[in-house]
């Protein structure tokens, strides 16, 4: 009889790294660059700004790392179940194991005939290496690290979150907002441009996005921020 698997794809690969890496440096300028911009608008207290950025760096960053080692020892868990199924499969289920594999090969192209010798030859070489790779698509030698992730991803929220952060710090008082959204403005096209580039997409629409989403967002807060600072004076 043949049976289905889920197939998942490693998310080991540079690609995805990559691709992680792009969207937690966008989140940490969009996250940081409202809360500095908003408390801008409430207060010209450096210190307050910095205290809010800083805040909301580390919380965001032990967010992204929380939720990405969460997120990705629930994937490992899944590979590492769906390996041991495949092994027991094997043990108990040879010939199935074998018919599935032929119709693998069959599906993909090759005759009848062909796929089944395919199948045989494959089996008699490396049973679980064959069916893993060809039902699964796992790596067994390469399966996802959660802290690994972890790292990663607080690593990327940090380094776009210093952006605004840093980008609010240096100038004088009056030119802090407007320099703060010129820097964000020119982060956001870059990892938006870079986020479209490994994702395939159109990279001028992704960056619109990614850009229209950024500057709304400082612009609201900005704004809640002014509406309470008057409101407090």
């Amino acid at each position: 009889m043949v049976h289905h698997e889920l197939h998942i794809v490693g998310t080991g690969t540079k690609l995805n790294w990559l691709r992680a890496a792009v969207l937690g440096a966008n989140d940490g300028i969009v996250s940081v660059s409202g809360i500095v911009v908003g408390v801008a608008g409430a207060s010209n207290s450096l210190s307050f700004i910095l205290t809010a950025g800083v805040a909301g760096l580390t919380a965001g960053a032990l967010s992204m790392a929380v939720g990405e080692y969460v997120s990705v020892s629930t994937q490992r868990d899944t590979e590492k179940a769906l390996l041991e199924k495949e092994r027991l499969e094997l043990q108990n289920e040879p010939d199935a194991e074998l018919e599935e594999l032929a119709a693998i090969y069959e599906r993909k192209g090759l005759t009848k005939a062909t796929a089944r010798t395919v199948a045989a030859e494959l089996t008699a070489h490396d049973a679980f290496a064959a069916h893993v790779e060809a039902e699964l698509r796992i790596d067994p030698n390469d399966l996802t690290n959660p802290w690994h992730a972890a790292y990663a991803s607080a690593a990327a929220f940090l380094a776009g979150a210093m952006i605004p952060l840093l980008a609010i710090a240096l100038p004088p008082a009056s030119a802090r907002v407007p320099v703060t959204f010129a820097a964000v403005l020119v982060a956001l096209i870059i990892t938006g441009t870079l986020s479209a580039h490994v994702g395939g997409a159109n990279k001028l629409a992704a960056t619109l996005r990614v850009v229209a989403g950024g500057i709304i967002a400082m612009a609201i807060t900005f704004g809640i921020g002014r509406m309470f600072g008057v409101i407090g004076t």
